[in-house]
């Protein structure tokens, strides 16, 4: 009996195979999407650490509980104010990372 070898695969090459390859308009909105995914989870996350309901999040922002309901489940929607806001009220630090390339932008 032959025995056949199992073909192994990159995470990379699973996404280019089956989304897109990278800069190609599926992987950019997959890539958005996820991204808006772990945010959501985030706010989410921080919410439950302080021991916040959605309804005391949201008197705390100035927004309505099913927005912040909506905000842990897919920020797609949301302006970055917003997000800001959230964070603010929740007492969280936030930092942006921004890449061009390989290189890691600095301010200062």
């Amino acid at each position: 009996m032959t025995k056949k070898s199992l073909k192994s695969y990159t995470l990379a090459e699973l996404k280019d195979k089956h989304i897109g390859k990278k800069g190609s308009k599926a992987r950019e909105e997959y890539e958005y999407e996820l991204s808006m995914d772990v945010l959501g989870k985030m706010i989410k996350k921080a919410r439950l650490e302080r021991e916040l309901t959605q309804e005391q999040l949201g008197a705390l922002v100035g927004v309505q509980k099913a927005q912040i309901s909506k905000l842990e489940s897919s920020t797609n929607s949301a302006s970055i104010d917003t997000i800001m806001k959230v964070f603010k009220a929740l007492k969280a630090e936030i930092f942006f990372n921004v890449r061009l390339g390989n290189e890691m932008l600095k301010l200062g």
